[in-house]
């Protein structure tokens, strides 16, 4: 029996995915609305597959996936998301996701992917894959995840101190991360970090 918990801000979409993997090998043993509820329940349930959408209000998949690659290494996590953009996809995988699914999918695609990711197998979406292939070809053109998340923080207006609230880290650290988007991106500030991560497509 593949235990699965599903992480997406969407009650509905919730409801839809619990019924989708119910029976037939699969029990779904909680649910979040949120990457911070998503890691108490982990804290608190034995998971097998955590499916994971990643445009979610105060943690976002990215940085959930982060902290359940550090903490939880044996839990596996499958992105399953609206967006197939490289700057969705490439930061999810580059976290350590095991899988990047578009909701688009049928029953039976869903249900395979999460069976072959809880066997140790990594699953891409079609558009997935060749946003990684994209990626590849030209590596510079994207952040590392946690930059990512700094600058999408940046672009919301946040100041360093509420980025440092929303990450869970200090301001000293907020600093230190948007100095490397600095480099990586050739910006002089926040403004031109922002209006160059917007042209190279980084943010949406």
């Amino acid at each position: 029996m593949i235990r699965v918990l599903i992480v997406d801000d969407h009650p509905m979409f919730r409801d839809g995915l619990r019924q989708l993997l119910g029976g037939d090998g699969f029990t779904v043993v909680g649910e979040a609305a949120d990457g911070r509820e998503a890691l108490a329940v982990l804290a608190a349930t034995d998971v097998d597959v955590v499916l994971m959408d990643l445009r979610m209000p105060r943690m976002g998949g990215v940085p959930a996936v982060e902290r359940i690659r550090e903490t939880m290494p044996g839990v596996r996590v499958l992105v399953l998301s609206t967006y197939d953009t490289e700057s969705d996809v490439v930061p999810a995988m580059a976290a350590g996701a095991h899988g990047y699914l578009l909701k688009d999918a049928s029953r039976a695609e869903l249900r395979e992917a999460v069976a072959a990711v809880a066997r140790g197998e990594t699953v891409l979406a079609r558009s997935a894959a060749g946003r990684l292939a994209g990626h590849v070809a030209a590596p510079a053109a994207v952040l590392k995840p946690r930059e990512l998340e700094v600058l999408r923080l940046v672009a919301r207006g946040c100041t360093n101190r509420e980025a440092a609230r929303e990450l869970f880290v200090s301001e000293a650290t907020v600093k230190a991360y948007l100095l490397r988007v600095y480099d990586r991106l050739g910006a002089r500030d926040r403004a031109s970090a922002v209006a160059e991560g917007y042209r190279r497509g980084l943010l949406s």
